[in-house]
């Protein structure tokens, strides 16, 4: 005699709290989630009449110079002779990678003249001066 199961066990997974799980989800990510905004150095940026701005900060790299000689790339500060290795290994991750230079008004022209060759050296060589809008 053979006898037959009543109870048969179910293989689904159930989904009905599936979007309360998620939507859980979304609020913690968006309650824990911190935008950084970097101010680089204390830069006093020079004054020009007629500006354009940048068609895009997707290949673009912000090097901050400061009156008192510092030089920083991505929230580090480096010394001048640093700079050609850093931007070249910047460089070869992306070939079209645009240089935001960012120096205050009092900075020396010495350090900005070497830090022009440091580019130079490092193949970097679409460069943009970062200046404020001179308001009449």
């Amino acid at each position: 005699m053979q006898f037959s199961r009543k109870t048969k066990i179910s293989s689904e997974i159930p989904t009905a709290s599936m979007p309360d799980i998620i939507f859980m989800l979304l609020v913690f990510f968006m309650v824990t989630t911190v935008l950084r905004q970097y101010s680089g150095l204390p830069v006093e940026l020079p004054k020009a009449k007629r500006i354009e701005k940048l068609k895009s900060k997707r290949h673009t790299s912000q090097v901050w110079v400061s009156k008192e000689g510092l030089i920083s790339i991505d929230d580090r500060l480096f010394g001048v002779k640093d700079v050609r290795h850093v931007m070249y290994d910047k460089r070869v991750a992306d070939p079209m990678l645009t240089v935001s230079l960012k120096a205050d008004e009092s900075a020396k022209m010495e350090l900005i003249s070497g830090l022009h060759e440091e580019l130079r050296q490092a193949d970097a060589l679409r460069l943009n001066y970062s200046t404020k809008t001179l308001v009449k």
